[in-house]
């Protein structure tokens, strides 16, 4: 099946990312998609519930590979593996490092055709950030954040975002939605260098057709309640067979954790 022109978002919250916050309602996104070999068309809504995620009408397939590197790989010195404890807090959400680079000059593209659902701009340590959240009609959502300067598009949806207060990343429904393709620019800039040159990015990959292995054990559910961490999925095993094997050649960022995850299988 091939998405096809409409999408319709409904709700005033983003599910709670990294910074957690309660949904304070229900969520929907509308797509309308079209059997290639029938030529029939069909609503699919995901709705993200109290209760979970919900789906009605029958989703088009996920492309295989998911998913592509949204990065130019050759510039990443080390990576952050989704799934573990990192600065005291537990993040469902990966990333990358660039510590050779000079500015905070890396392009971001998207991994996955998907539509950009929900949007922040906030402040850390005073220096504005961007978050964006994009829904891919087959089940998948992705999440980028720490982006500092972005594509011509995405900027005037971030103009249009409440203002930014620190350290608060709650997400705006956007609307008109922003359909993006498999290798279009989000960002040019990444990361942070208000008081030094800190160059990096957060990616967080979710499945929203079922939870993921680590939460069928009930004390690990029971430890990590939310839905960013109980549909987080390891993006590693979701790339090309090629992609992969540069992503794991990388060394770990964290230093503590290393390349510990809930998520990501062992080599």
């Amino acid at each position: 099946m091939i998405l096809i022109v409409s999408v319709v978002v409904i709700g005033l919250v983003g599910f709670g990312g990294w910074r957690v916050y309660k949904l304070k309602s229900q969520s929907e996104t509308t797509f309308q998609v079209t059997d290639s070999q029938t030529g029939k068309s069909e609503k699919v809504t995901w709705a993200r519930t109290q209760d979970g995620w919900k789906v009605s009408g029958t989703p088009p397939a996920c492309p295989e590979p998911l998913v592509k590197l949204p990065v130019d790989i050759s510039l990443a010195t080390s990576i952050l593996y989704p799934g573990q404890t990192r600065g005291g807090d537990y993040k469902p959400h990966g990333g990358f490092r660039f510590d050779n680079q000079k500015d905070n000059s890396v392009s971001v593209t998207a991994p996955l055709d998907a539509e950009l659902a929900y949007a922040s701009r906030y402040t850390e340590m005073g220096e504005l950030q961007y978050m964006f959240d994009f829904i891919a009609p087959c089940g998948y959502t992705y999440r980028f954040d720490h982006l500092l300067a972005l594509g011509p598009q995405f900027q005037a949806v971030a103009d249009k975002l409440p203002p930014a207060k620190e350290n608060d990343s709650r997400t705006s429904t956007v609307n008109p939605k922003v359909p993006v393709k498999a290798g279009e620019t989000i960002a040019t800039q990444v990361g942070m260098n208000k008081d030094r040159l800190n160059v990096f990015f957060d990616w967080g990959l979710y499945d929203m057709r079922s939870k993921n292995q680590a939460s069928k054990d009930a004390a690990w559910a029971a430890a990590h309640p939310f839905s960013n961490a109980q549909h987080g999925v390891c993006w590693f095993d979701l790339l090309s067979a090629d992609e992969e094997a540069k992503v794991r050649a990388l060394p770990a960022s964290d230093s503590d954790s290393g390349t510990t995850s809930d998520f990501c299988k062992s080599e």
